[in-house]
């Protein structure tokens, strides 16, 4: 049951992405439940690798080069779903940003794992 709670509440989210940042646009509710349950394989399957790959430049950047990896899975999940889009890189870095606060900030209003 909580797994479709978070799943929900980062559809909001990403919706709430798509009233505050202007470059980013979904189409329909239903885009953006998908849009969540995509970035949410993404971040836990694919960013982990790109994590480790790029770990050299992470560290001599101090580890700002993670923006980097958020913002270019979040316009990589836009361009492969219809109905989500985001109109360039500076804007798929604000809304990876945004949406990685929403997204913790709604995590942080769940009741704890017991």
């Amino acid at each position: 049951m909580r797994i479709l709670l978070v799943w929900v509440l980062n559809a909001v989210a990403l919706w709430l992405v798509t009233v505050i940042v202007p470059g980013v646009q979904v189409q329909d509710p239903l885009t953006a439940f998908i849009a969540a349950v995509v970035l949410g394989l993404v971040n836990a399957l694919v960013k982990p690798v790109l994590i480790i790959l790029t770990l050299p430049i992470t560290v001599v950047t101090l580890g700002l080069f993670l923006l980097v990896i958020n913002a270019l899975l979040f316009w990589a999940v836009a361009s492969l779903l219809p109905g989500f889009h985001v109109a360039g890189f500076w804007w798929a870095m604000l809304g990876a940003f945004v949406y990685s606060v929403l997204t913790w900030a709604f995590s942080a209003l769940l009741p704890k794992k017991s």
